[in-house]
């Protein structure tokens, strides 16, 4: 079983050669951002921050938080505006209610243990103020690389110049897992797909029952 460690550890070996193939953000999380505003956001995983960066445009703080100090060094030569931490998305450094804006992409997948992955699930509804949002997505089945219906764990090789490979680790997500996941959390499920190979989500924090 892989260690939350030892993922982190992979992203430290590939850092600058990860974030050099990572140039653009993807079309669903510029879709989601278009026609929002708001005062905070937050990239949990930013990696290089292409995703924050495009945060900052909308927001009047954004934030981005990695595990990977390597990851955060990239992100920083990339925009140096931006608000950075070295934090777990299970453990976020944020107080409660805080971010009106948040985008938790190619993330989720990378946690080891369905326990992990909830937990930041959770994290993530504390933190997002009454009225935010988030756009939430991992790996799906339904990727065309994949002939399986199930959710399954695997480890993919990245190649780095030098020709040596690293293990990257993956909780691949049937849809109907993600949901499963997605409704155990302390969160709100405003609208869930499946786009390009991942599953998406739309989130606000949990309704009160008070």
């Amino acid at each position: 079983m892989p260690t939350r460690r030892g993922v982190r550890d992979t992203y430290e070996r590939i850092a600058a050669h990860f974030s050099a193939t990572r140039e653009h953000p993807w079309p669903e999380v510029e879709s989601f951002l278009d026609d929002r505003r708001g005062a905070t956001g937050l990239d949990v995983g930013c990696g290089n921050g292409r995703h924050a960066e495009l945060l900052g445009d909308r927001v009047e703080t954004a934030v981005g938080v990695d595990a990977s100090r390597g990851l955060l060094a990239e992100a920083r030569a990339r925009d140096p505006s931006l608000s950075l931490v070295h934090g777990d998305a299970a453990r976020l450094p944020l107080a409660d209610d805080w971010v009106d804006l948040a985008v938790y992409v190619a993330t989720l997948h990378h946690l080891p243990t369905r326990a992990t992955r909830r937990a930041s699930l959770d994290e993530l509804g504390r933190v997002l103020a009454p009225e935010g949002r988030a756009l939430v997505s991992a790996w799906s089945t339904a990727h065309d690389r994949f002939d399986r219906t199930e959710s399954f764990d695997t480890t993919l090789d990245w190649t780095l110049p030098d020709g040596e490979t690293v293990d990257r680790f993956y909780h691949v997500f049937a849809p109907a897992d993600f949901r499963a996941l997605l409704a155990d959390a302390a969160l709100s499920v405003v609208d869930v797909r499946v786009s390009s190979g991942n599953c998406y989500a739309v989130v606000g924090p949990a309704v009160s029952q008070g």
